[in-house]
């Protein structure tokens, strides 16, 4: 994709360094927006591999509201391993902290929670939340299928009163829906943007999401929008970020979708990746 690219570049070209508290500096810029149009194929990058299981396995974990880890890794998904629900062990990037917030299952009440339980008080991965809470994402597709000229359909995992038992404060961290002739858009906001980790997984997530919420409502597939705050590469990802802005873009896959009932049945076996070429993957560490 192209406009990732752009993206990529503009930090390398007109970033500037800051710290952070990871305690691996980053080059920034402030204030990107990001757009794909659904009919020019599925945005998942071919300038490196991805991983698609991942992707569509974490978007089912949000959908459900899950909150414990194990089930990710119980099906090879293992980007949330190295966080936890802070209050069962405080957050730190000593090595000590770092092995204690592995080995906790419970992710807090983190953005699936969010979109399933607004506000609910959270007391574990395994407690019973039926029926508590704000369910923003039934309210949106049901929204959708009465009324899809509706401008309110949004969904929101920032919550003020709850970020202190959330494994990480929500990156990306609300999404609205529209219809215009026809077609289903979905556009998502993002304060922070690890650029060459993060990004690609949230630009393939959403678009995902988006390719589900049309198929839900009978609508077609429109344009995905990212807006995007503090935008950043990694010190240690700089010799990705310029292995990645030297390879061609390849044409993009599509996606296909089996068996579909209702995104709220959806498991993410059901959503077949078709005709993906990339280039080779990037080795990249995580800054936790």
């Amino acid at each position: 994709m192209e406009a990732y690219l752009e993206i990529l570049d503009n930090i390398l070209t007109k970033g500037e360094w800051k710290e952070n508290r990871t305690g691996i500096d980053t080059i920034a810029i402030a204030g990107v927006m990001f757009e794909h149009d659904m009919s020019g194929g599925f945005p998942l990058l071919t300038t490196k591999k991805m991983f698609f299981k991942g992707i569509a396995s974490e978007l089912e974990f949000f959908i459900k509201g899950l909150t414990d880890k194990a089930w990710l890794q119980e099906r090879e998904n293992h980007i949330w391993d190295e966080w936890c629900n802070p209050k069962k062990v405080p957050y730190g990037n000593d090595e000590e902290s770092k092995i204690k917030m592995k080995e906790e299952r419970d992710l807090g009440s983190i953005y699936g929670f969010q979109w399933r339980h607004w506000n609910a008080d959270y007391d574990s991965f395994d407690s019973n939340y039926e029926g508590k809470g704000v369910d923003q994402l039934e309210k949106v597709v049901n929204t959708l299928k009465k009324n899809p000229n509706d401008r309110r359909m949004i969904v929101s995992a920032w919550n003020p009163e709850k970020i202190s038992e959330m494994a990480l404060p929500p990156c990306h961290y609300g999404f609205q829906v529209t219809v215009i002739k026809d077609k289903l858009n979905l556009l998502w906001n993002q304060r922070s943007v690890d650029t060459m980790l993060g990004l690609p997984f949230n630009i393939a997530s959403y678009g995902l999401l988006l390719h589900l919420l049309a198929k839900e409502s009978g609508f077609k597939e429109g344009k995905l929008i990212g807006f995007l705050g503090d935008v950043h590469v990694y010190k240690n990802h700089l010799e990705g970020a310029k292995q990645q802005l030297s390879r061609k873009p390849l044409d993009l896959p599509s996606i296909e979708t089996e068996r579909f009932n209702s995104i709220f049945d959806w498991k993410y076996k059901d959503t077949t990746l078709k005709d993906y070429q990339s280039h080779p993957s990037i080795k990249l560490d995580i800054a936790v």
